[in-house]
Protein backbone atom coordinates (compact mmCIF):
# COMPACT_ATOMS: atom_id res chain seq x y z
CA UNK A 1 0.00 0.00 0.00
CA UNK A 2 1.36 3.41 -0.95
CA UNK A 3 1.95 6.22 1.52
CA UNK A 4 -0.65 9.02 1.73
CA UNK A 5 0.07 11.99 -0.55
CA UNK A 6 -1.38 14.42 2.01
CA UNK A 7 -1.18 14.72 5.78
CA UNK A 8 -3.38 16.10 8.54
CA UNK A 9 -3.33 19.90 8.55
CA UNK A 10 -2.38 20.35 4.89
CA UNK A 11 -4.45 22.74 2.76
CA UNK A 12 -5.87 21.05 -0.32
CA UNK A 13 -8.12 22.04 -3.18
CA UNK A 14 -10.83 19.75 -4.49
CA UNK A 15 -10.67 19.40 -8.27
CA UNK A 16 -13.38 21.16 -10.26
CA UNK A 17 -14.22 18.66 -12.98
CA UNK A 18 -17.23 16.64 -14.08
CA UNK A 19 -16.21 13.28 -15.50
CA UNK A 20 -18.80 11.41 -17.56
CA UNK A 21 -18.89 8.60 -14.98
CA UNK A 22 -20.27 8.14 -11.48
CA UNK A 23 -18.22 10.02 -8.90
CA UNK A 24 -18.74 11.02 -5.28
CA UNK A 25 -17.73 14.66 -5.20
CA UNK A 26 -20.73 16.94 -4.79
CA UNK A 27 -20.86 19.98 -7.06
CA UNK A 28 -20.95 22.42 -4.15
CA UNK A 29 -17.52 21.20 -2.95
CA UNK A 30 -15.69 21.24 -6.29
CA UNK A 31 -13.01 23.89 -6.57
CA UNK A 32 -13.02 24.70 -2.85
CA UNK A 33 -10.05 24.72 -0.50
CA UNK A 34 -10.07 22.88 2.80
CA UNK A 35 -7.77 21.31 5.35
CA UNK A 36 -7.07 17.59 5.75
CA UNK A 37 -8.77 16.62 9.02
CA UNK A 38 -7.85 12.92 8.84
CA UNK A 39 -6.44 10.29 6.54
CA UNK A 40 -9.00 7.51 6.06
CA UNK A 41 -8.65 4.04 4.55
CA UNK A 42 -8.35 2.69 1.05
CA UNK A 43 -11.58 2.10 -0.88
CA UNK A 44 -12.76 1.07 -4.33
CA UNK A 45 -12.81 3.98 -6.74
CA UNK A 46 -16.50 4.52 -7.68
CA UNK A 47 -15.42 5.89 -11.06
CA UNK A 48 -14.06 2.42 -11.89
CA UNK A 49 -16.76 0.27 -10.26
CA UNK A 50 -19.31 0.64 -13.02
CA UNK A 51 -17.18 -1.43 -15.43
CA UNK A 52 -14.88 -3.24 -13.05
CA UNK A 53 -13.88 -3.87 -9.47
CA UNK A 54 -12.84 -0.33 -8.53
CA UNK A 55 -9.15 -1.20 -8.42
CA UNK A 56 -6.66 0.17 -7.85
CA UNK A 57 -8.17 1.24 -4.56
CA UNK A 58 -7.84 4.93 -3.68
CA UNK A 59 -7.17 6.57 -0.34
CA UNK A 60 -9.90 8.75 1.14
CA UNK A 61 -9.28 11.92 3.17
CA UNK A 62 -11.66 13.82 5.38
CA UNK A 63 -11.47 17.47 4.33
CA UNK A 64 -12.79 20.33 6.48
CA UNK A 65 -14.17 23.38 4.62
CA UNK A 66 -15.60 26.50 6.29
CA UNK A 67 -19.33 26.80 5.57
CA UNK A 68 -18.82 30.50 4.86
CA UNK A 69 -16.65 29.48 1.86
CA UNK A 70 -19.33 27.16 0.47
CA UNK A 71 -22.54 29.15 0.73
CA UNK A 72 -23.05 32.83 -0.04
CA UNK A 73 -24.47 34.31 2.01
CA UNK A 74 -24.03 31.93 4.92
CA UNK A 75 -25.92 33.01 8.03
CA UNK A 76 -24.33 30.63 10.54
CA UNK A 77 -21.21 31.23 12.57
CA UNK A 78 -17.69 31.56 11.20
CA UNK A 79 -16.82 28.36 13.10
CA UNK A 80 -19.28 26.17 11.17
CA UNK A 81 -17.46 23.62 8.99
CA UNK A 82 -18.35 20.92 6.49
CA UNK A 83 -16.37 17.69 6.82
CA UNK A 84 -16.44 15.66 3.63
CA UNK A 85 -14.60 12.53 2.55
CA UNK A 86 -12.83 12.90 -0.79
CA UNK A 87 -10.78 10.42 -2.81
CA UNK A 88 -7.07 11.22 -3.16
CA UNK A 89 -7.15 11.65 -6.95
CA UNK A 90 -9.61 14.56 -6.52
CA UNK A 91 -7.19 16.54 -4.33
CA UNK A 92 -4.20 18.78 -4.98
CA UNK A 93 -2.13 21.01 -2.72
CA UNK A 94 -3.73 24.44 -2.33
CA UNK A 95 -1.78 27.58 -3.18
Amino acid sequence: MSEPLFSVGQRVQIADRTPPVHHRVPSYAKGHVGVIERVCGMHANPELCIRGDGKPFQRIYRVRIPQTDLWAPYEGTDGDKLEIEIFEHWLELAQ
